[in-house]
């Protein structure tokens, strides 16, 4: 069964994050954007919704993570390539990351990973297919 996918991430300043992440070359859908949360689309199957915190810990009853403290989640994208793996990070960094990763190789699975302005972990992802 294919599902698209919805990742909700906190946010501080909604307009930071934008920018950021528009620097990496993603966009954003206007349809589900207001001053609370706007959608980053990912590919046509998935996206994540970046709130604002107060507009975030709306829809739980639980504390809501300091990203920049510890880590709820790992959010990992595939690359085509090794070089759009070391391209998309090299954006990140030039977007102000605050954290850039070590080069991990495992096998033929090459990533690398960064931090947005919040904290949370993006990890760049290359696993061919032969």
């Amino acid at each position: 069964m294919a599902m698209q996918t919805y990742l909700n991430l906190p946010v501080e300043d909604l307009n930071r994050s934008v920018e950021f992440f528009t620097a990496l070359g993603f966009s954003f859908d206007q349809n589900f954007t207001d001053q609370n949360a706007t959608c980053m689309v990912i590919s046509g199957d998935a996206y994540v919704m970046l709130l604002v915190k107060p507009f975030f810990k709306s829809f739980t009853p639980k504390d809501v993570a300091d990203a920049t403290k510890v880590t709820e989640v790992i959010t990992a994208l595939s690359a085509d390539s090794r070089e759009q793996v070391d391209e998309l990070v090299e954006k990140a960094r030039q977007a102000g990351s605050p954290r850039i990763g070590d080069v991990v190789e495992e096998g033929p699975m090459y990533s690398r990973s960064f931090e947005d302005p919040d904290g949370h972990i993006w990890e760049v992802v290359h696993m061919p297919v032969d």
